[in-house]
């Protein structure tokens, strides 16, 4: 037999928006015989992360090899384009004799022919449709437990997981909604783990099982509100169980089979993972480290985290972890943790939580996630694992935060962060190319944004003067960061008033609108009227820019009779055209009928 034929088949089974929920994790609610089996029969991580806890950028992590973030896919729902020096791993397998297919989601995040990169991608595509003789590598992605799964309601009465036997994080309000919601999700994760037994059985009776290696993995944490979408453990910590069969025990990342593998892995390491399996080298760009295969690589001290816009809700944050702790970062702070994103509060548990909060009935743990956040967070995640107390301001922890916060800076600047400008001027900036290759060139001023956005985001009184001195600069992106500085230290940035208004005729879109929004905190409304409007009337403005302006009247609740016209007119103009997910999917539309439903208009 070939060297060729030699090397493993592999298969990979992924589920949707869930935490590792399952018997073999300790979780004594669960009901997942075929995944506690398979960690039986393999290996299962405890420290495996999703480097985006929300569909699109991990998938395109994943994918790619690259953070999301660096490769300037990480806005979820997007179409940017991709470096064309960034190969997706399947081209890189087929390249390298493998048969790829998908079954069937793609959700890279960036333009292209996703099925192109296939050797099948479809509702039908298997490895049993692979060439005699030819290795092959298989994904087959499970929807059941995706966070829409939550929004049909099922009675009680049908659930196998009751409402009354949920153990509630302290950061969930006891309703009867968020009882039900978390007894349904149970229910389609036992659905999810019988799914999983149906492959396995197949790749058994099909007699491949020997010489195939079987991962199953979360995509990313999920799914009740504050998991998904957010940097927390809950939202990025997912199961991961690798089966290696015996013939390939040189593989074996510990001594034997149903072994736990405390090694910190996350999605940007797949890619190479899966060339040092095949025996291939890792191209240069890959930002993650192989931890199986012929070049296992040093393990990580740190799993890095990337949080950006959420649909139609904009925000940054970054997080850096070990073993330990959990620090984050958070660029807009002036944003609250759970901002009202049309398809989460489908869910009735959402809309409990958000219900308990205004009438006052939520305790201050499970208030947190209604109001602002603090510029850094530090978790103890041994003895926090809910992450509800923050050690940022704790003399005691002074030198941790000071060393993650460093680890944030280094690894910002090692994948040349592509967050540090505003959404809004990518194409701009860009042109048809990718924003990966942008932060790359000569035309980048990459140290001067970071440098700014680590000055604007200080924490304590922030340096007002310097954050003024930003609003002059002649890169757009580093005015940005000047007057998210003054947004943050809003409280002491009265002396700014007169550079802010000096400012009030800025073009570029983002920070134009954060100047509006600094304006109208400071008193100056109609000035930001005046800044939003002219937005919003500009027909050469995109949705994006529109959803810009939408996040800030939302954020300050600016309520005046023309932008409650524009608002209400636009929604009026666009209901008739959307149907399915294009409600969702049009972000301005989305901000604007939140608004007018918090302002009682609809």
């Amino acid at each position: 037999m070939s060297a060729q034929h030699q090397r493993p088949n592999i298969l990979w089974i992924t589920s949707e928006d869930n935490s590792p929920f399952l018997g073999c994790y300790g979780d004594a609610f669960a009901t997942t015989p075929t995944l506690d089996k398979l960690a039986s029969e393999g290996f299962r991580y405890t420290n495996a992360y999703a480097n985006c806890p929300v569909c699109a950028p991990a998938r395109n992590t994943i994918i790619t090899g690259v953070y999301a973030a660096s490769n300037g896919n990480e806005q979820m729902r997007s179409t940017y384009p991709k470096s064309k020096l960034v190969i997706p791993y399947s081209e890189l397998l087929r390249k390298a004799g493998y048969y790829c297919t998908n079954n069937v989601k793609t959700d890279y995040n960036f333009a292209g022919d996703y099925k192109a990169m296939w050797d099948e991608c479809s509702p039908t595509a298997h490895w049993k449709n692979s060439p005699e003789g030819k290795p092959f590598f298989a994904i087959f992605n499970l929807l059941t437990t995706h966070e829409s799964q939550i929004f049909p309601y099922i009675s009680d009465a049908e659930l196998r997981h009751k409402p009354e036997d949920v153990v509630l994080p302290p950061y969930h309000p006891d309703t009867k909604e968020m009882r039900h919601d978390w007894a349904q999700y149970y229910d389609k994760i036992e659905d999810m783990d019988a799914q999983v037994g149906s492959l396995l059985k197949e790749l058994e009776e099909s007699g491949l099982a020997e010489n195939t290696i079987v991962f199953y993995y979360a995509d990313h944490g999920g799914v009740l509100a504050r998991s998904k979408r957010y940097l927390f453990e809950t939202g990025t910590w997912v199961p991961f169980i690798v089966r290696i069969p015996e013939q390939y025990k040189k593989y074996f990342p510990a001594e034997k089979p149903g072994d736990t593998v405390d090694r910190n892995v996350s999605f940007v390491d797949l890619a190479p993972t899966l060339l040092s399996l095949i025996g291939e080298e890792k191209p240069d760009y890959m930002q993650g480290n192989a931890f199986l295969g012929n070049a296992v690589e040093p393990e990580p001290r740190y799993v890095h985290l990337t949080r950006g816009r959420m649909d139609e809700r904009i925000d940054m944050s970054r997080a850096v972890l070990d073993k330990k702790y959990r620090y984050i970062r958070n660029y807009m702070p002036f944003r609250i943790y759970m901002q009202h994103l049309a398809y989460l509060f489908n869910a009735r548990s959402a809309q409990s939580w958000e219900n308990y909060y205004q009438a006052g009935r939520c305790n201050e743990l499970q208030s947190i996630a209604f109001q602002p956040k603090p510029v850094e967070e530090l978790y103890d995640t041994e003895n926090d694992p809910n992450e509800l107390y923050n050690l940022a301001d704790d003399p005691e922890y002074k030198d941790v935060l000071e060393r993650m916060r460093k680890e944030n800076i280094r690894w910002m600047k090692h994948i040349r962060d592509v967050a540090l400008i505003p959404e809004t001027e990518y194409a701009k900036r860009a042109g048809d190319g990718s924003m990966y290759d942008y932060m790359r060139s000569e035309a980048c001023p990459f140290d001067d944004l970071l440098a700014a956005a680590e000055l604007a985001t200080e924490p304590g009184k922030g340096a007002i003067y310097d954050y003024i001195e930003l609003l002059k600069n002649k890169d757009s992106a580093i005015r940005f960061w000047g007057v998210t500085g003054l947004l943050i230290h809003i409280d002491n940035a009265e002396q700014a008033l007169p550079a802010l208004k000096a400012a009030a005729d800025e073009d570029a879109t983002a920070t134009a609108v954060l100047i509006g929004e600094a304006l109208c905190r400071l008193g100056e409304k109609e000035l930001a009227e005046t800044i939003f409007l002219r937005i919003l009337k500009d027909e050469h403005r995109t949705m994006m820019e529109r959803t810009w302006v939408l996040n800030s009247v939302d954020a300050i609740d600016f309520r005046t009779l023309e932008l409650e016209k524009w608002i209400n007119d636009f929604y009026n103009g666009k209901k008739s055209e959307l149907k399915g997910f294009d409600v969702y999917s049009n972000y301005d539309f989305s901000m604007c009928k939140t608004i007018l439903e918090k302002w009682d208009v609809i």
